[in-house]
This record gives C-alpha cells, sequence and structure tokens, in this order.
C-alpha cells in the first residue's frame, strides 16, 4: 500500500526521524525497532522474517524495487527528495529507509545448535567493521555470531548498511557471561580460535580444520583481551608479510572465514525464524 507524504513532520514518519543522532535514535529505538537503509539491504530485509513496521522512499527508489514492495501489509511512504532528508536529518541518497520490529536475541545455545563455522566477537565498536564481518560472515558459510556483552548493536543502521541486510539472515546471540561464555563453546565441542597478529601464534593454513570451529576475533587496534586469548583452544595468525603490521578485523575474518569454511560451503538456505 503506498501513501503519498509531503510534511517531514508528519506522526506517521516517528520512526525514521533524526536518523543521525545516535542518543536520539538509542532512545526511540530501544529493544523495539531498528531501521534498515538502502533498496539491496531492505529487499534482504524482505526475505528475513523480521515484521516491517513502513517504509519511506522517494519515487525513483520505489521504481527500484520493481513492485517487491507490493505484498507488504505495512504502510509504503513516497515522498519527494527533500521531505525524506528533512526526515531522516540528512541528504539519504539511496531514497529508502524501512523500519522494522526488534526480536529477542537468541541464546548462543539456539544461534550455535547444529552449527559447524561460527563467528565469536569481543569488544567490536565499530558498526562497519561489525557490517563487513556479518558480510562475509555469510558470504563463506559462517553460521553465527556470537557477540561479547560489548559489542555494539548488531542491528544499528550502519551496521545493517555496510552488510547490505546480511547480518538480518544470520543467527545472533549476546553472551552474558565472557569469557566464560567462550570457554563453554570449548566444551560443547567448538575448536575456538582466537586470531592474534602474535608471531608466536599457529599459521592459519598450516592447522586442520576440525569439525566445528569458532573464529574469535577482537576490536580493531586493541584486539583480543588476555581474557578471551586464555579461554580459547587455539590462538591462530594469519601469515603477512612482516613489514605490515596486520589487517583490518573485517578483511581478516574474511581471510579466516574462507580458510575454514572453503568455497563449496554454502550458507544457510532458510532465514533465522
Amino acid at each position: 500500500m503506498t501513501v503519498p507524504v509531503d510534511d517531514p513532520t508528519d506522526p506517521r514518519l516517528a520512526d525514521f526521524v533524526d536518523l543521525a543522532d545516535p542518543v536520539s535514535r538509542r532512545r526511540l529505538e530501544r529493544d523495539e525497532l531498528f531501521v534498515v537503509e538502502g533498496v539491496t539491504a531492505i529487499e534482504r530485509l524482505l526475505t528475513s522474517g523480521h515484521r516491517i513496521r513502513s517504509v519511506l522512499v522517494t519515487a525513483p527508489a520505489l521504481a527500484r524495487f520493481a513492485g517487491r514492495l507490493d505484498h507488504l501489509t505495512a504502510p509504503v511512504y513516497v515522498a519527494p527528495k527533500a521531505v525524506l532528508a528533512a526526515t531522516v536529518g540528512f541528504d539519504l541518497h539511496r531514497g529508502a529507509v524501512a523500519a522494522a520490529d526488534r526480536r529477542p536475541l537468541r541464546s548462543i545455545a539456539e544461534a550455535v545448535a547444529g552449527a559447524e563455522r561460527i563467528a565469536v566477537l569481543e569488544g567490536l565498536n565499530d558498526p562497519e567493521n561489525l557490517g563487513a564481518i556479518a558480510r562475509s560472515a555469510r558470504a563463506f558459510g559462517i553460521a553465527a555470531l556470537v557477540l561479547d556483552p560489548t559489542c555494539i548493536d548488531p542491528y544499528y543502521r550502519r551496521t545493517v548498511r555496510v552488510s547490505m541486510g546480511e547480518v538480518l539472515m544470520l543467527p545472533v546471540a549476546r553472551s552474558a557471561d565472557w569469557p566464560g561464555d567462550l570457554a563453554a563453546l570449548a566444551r560443547t565441542g567448538f575448536d575456538t580460535w582466537a586470531l592474534t597478529p602474535d608471531a608466536a601464534a599457529e599459521p592459519l593454513g598450516t592447522i586442520p580444520i576440525p569439525p566445528r570451529v569458532a573464529i574469535v576475533l577482537g576490536a580493531e587496534g586493541p584486539g583480543l583481551t588476555a581474557a578471551a586469548l586464555g579461554a580459547s583452544t587455539r590462538q591462530v595468525r594469519i601469515p603477512i608479510r612482516a613489514d605490515v603490521d596486520s589487517l583490518n578485523v573485517g578483511h581478516a575474518a574474511a581471510v579466516a572465514f574462507a580458510a575454514v569454511c572453503g568455497i563449496t560451503t554454502a550458507p544457510p538456505a532458510a532465514p533465522p525464524g
């Protein structure tokens, strides 16, 4: 159902106000909703199983969906570019945003049930890095993400955008007991490989790939804490030139995911329920 709007103060657009203001967005979104930006990411949202609250688009962006919004029971608001910009608080070049209801994150046991390859993230505070990791995870067949208590919101708008919406297709869990939950993964059959640039770590590519493996990644800069390194079953490094300090964590994740998954491993066929 398409609905024309021409007033940025229209209360029906409340979910999209001040998208660039983190404080305002945290107050509005809380545990209730999240926002997806861009046609490609919204197309992933459409198949993710999340309930869509509404969509706000310009007429050109609506045309790019080529009828894929026609089945929605949620309203699709169509506005001039200037109205959209005044609503969200900046010039939104992609011309499309959608709001959806949040679902509670899964428990770790639920997220990793039946999984052979997962990623565990500690202290990730950059939404673009988390988005890049989620996109690579989906591309190479990582089955789930486990976040420590300090990781940023996996459904933050920039994270979803950089992931091209792929984070919406992954089971995500957040640890409540860190690094205890990391150690618990090892007890349930996962080899937990802590990625580190430490020269003493084992080189990736020289280690047999176990039946179940968790790639453990730390924040850009500080990397993994001593507690996470100690709770992991193995410390692993990506061999790089000696005169290069390290890889960006998003790039390192992609290399590691490709190594442990192989190009024949397919991502889960069904979106998370």
